[in-house]
């Protein structure tokens, strides 16, 4: 299955790769998106932390993976904005007091601090989106409901 990272990297030649690699791992400005690292979050879905981290309080940025069928537990971030950035697949978002609306590839869900939300995958193949917080993503401001 083909995805924006894996259409990156293979658009260069074997070579190439190497030594992008071998730069993602001395350059202190880039971290590398690491698919091992997924676990599988209690909201309802699997979570790469891809930038998250007390040196950059402004944003984190997760890649979050809802499989077919499955939806995500309603829940907020207090004193934390959230956008989803679809990068795969088609769901069903809810946001606040708002109608479900459809979500595929391409769209940018805006969510306020302090608003109920969920997606769901409505598809075929898995739903990846980013998670992007502002301020970072901190479990502490995680609440169910």
């Amino acid at each position: 299955m083909r995805t924006l990272w894996t259409e990156c990297l293979s658009a260069r030649p074997a070579h190439d790769i190497l030594s992008y690699q071998e730069t993602l791992v001395v350059n202190k400005h880039i971290k590398r998106f690491d698919l091992g690292q997924e676990y599988y979050f209690e909201e309802g879905c699997h979570i790469v932390e891809t930038s998250n981290s007390s040196s950059d309080e402004d944003v984190s940025i997760a890649r979050a993976r809802v499989a077919p069928g499955q939806q995500t537990r309603w829940h907020f971030l207090e004193n934390t904005s959230e956008r989803y950035v679809i990068i795969q697949g088609c769901g069903m978002v809810e946001v606040g007091e708002d109608d479900p609306c459809e979500v595929k590839a391409g769209d940018v869900v805006i969510i306020p601090a302090g608003a109920r939300q969920r997606i769901r995958n409505n598809g075929e193949v898995d739903l990846i989106f980013l998670a992007i917080c502002t301020p970072r993503f901190e479990k502490q401001n995680y609440r169910e409901g």
